[in-house]
């Protein structure tokens, strides 16, 4: 039986690759630079590469790899392994990336949106254990999110289920979000959202600590109004208390009609861990009208931080070599 597998995370900046065993044990770990410019075949050429260099590494060849899962920023079609569109690795009309890996590397592929293999990362190793009914939702540059029902990621006739980022928080107005629209949840929760508050509070001087780095030229980043809130700057406080706020409100609903047992977040701007956590979780309790749902619902932080995306692509092959592709009962048991 082959030994070990791969799991791919390619992101806009860099591709993360590990290599692990079936008992989800990480042997080894590598990361390097996104060659975007050189396109989708560049990009498949770098994960081969890639792979075979972490391979060498452990004493392996290709052959010891039962396969590779890679999860993309971008809209999936699972099924049968092509990206439709993912913006930030500049890919604008689908590209077969099972087939072309598979190509490259003689090995089994699985292909599935990033969100998606964060959250399936987490329900095998780290917060979501147990949970055959969950939802993650991931605070980075924009709000990401992936749902587990019934111990099945959910997909969506497109591919987009688990958008949570654009679930609407103002029926009208509100702030312009990346998608068009105003008003989603991403532009009050992600670390772009942080950004533009924070760089409108320095401004207009409701922010101090936050005035003060403006002053200085420096770069309003988000982990400095998550700083300058924890010290007690009116104008940071109020970003992460409406933060708070409209996390709560979203996982109501999803608490609502999907009643899973955990929500888990994860992503750079959870790291603020309780002092957020603290006032999500008082904002999903006004917002719940069943006190049985509360109770049975846990918000709780990720625990595989960046890791998560490449144990859960490795999942996506263990789940096929496990049982035969579609069988319903390849679940995260």
């Amino acid at each position: 039986m082959n030994q070990v597998l791969v799991g791919v995370d390619i992101g806009g900046t860099a591709i993360k690759m590990a290599l692990l065993r079936r008992d989800g044990a990480m042997l080894g770990k590598t990361m390097e630079a996104t060659p975007v410019a050189d396109g989708e075949d560049g990009i498949v050429q770098k994960v081969a590469e890639m792979m075979d260099l972490l391979l060498d590494g452990q004493g392996l060849q290709r052959g010891d790899a039962a396969g590779i899962g890679v999860g993309v920023p971008g809209t999936v079609d699972a099924q049968n392994g092509i990206v439709r569109e993912a913006v930030n690795l500049n890919w604008k009309s689908p590209v077969h990336l099972r087939d072309k890996l598979a190509a490259a590397t003689g090995l089994p592929v699985a292909v599935e949106n990033d969100a998606n293999t964060a959250t399936l990362g987490e329900r095998w190793q780290g917060a979501g254990q147990g949970a055959r009914d969950m939802v993650m939702i991931t605070l980075g540059t924009g709000v990401g999110g992936g749902i587990i029902c019934n111990g099945q990621i959910v997909e969506g006739v497109n591919g987009i289920a688990g958008e949570i980022g654009h679930i609407s928080m103002a029926p009208e107005g509100g702030p312009l979000c990346n998608c068009g629209k105003t008003g989603c949840l991403e532009t009050y929760a992600s670390a772009t959202a942080f950004i533009r508050a924070g760089c409108e509070a320095a401004a207009s001087g409701v922010s101090p600590a936050l005035a003060e780095l403006l002053a200085n030229k420096v770069d309003i980043k988000a982990r400095d109004v998550l700083e300058a809130a924890k010290a007690g700057d009116p104008g940071a406080a109020a970003i992460v208390e409406q933060a708070g706020l409209y996390l709560g409100l979203a996982l109501s609903h999803l608490a609502i009609l999907l009643n899973p047992s955990r929500l888990i977040i994860g992503g750079g701007v959870a790291a603020a861990g309780e002092f957020l956590l603290a006032k999500v979780r008082q904002s999903f309790r006004h917002f719940v009208p069943f006190p049985y749902v509360i109770a049975s619902t846990e918000i709780l932080p990720a625990t595989l931080g960046n890791d998560a995306g490449m144990i859960g692509a490795a999942w996506l092959i263990l789940s096929q070599t496990q049982h035969e592709p579609g069988d319903a009962e390849a679940r995260l048991d």
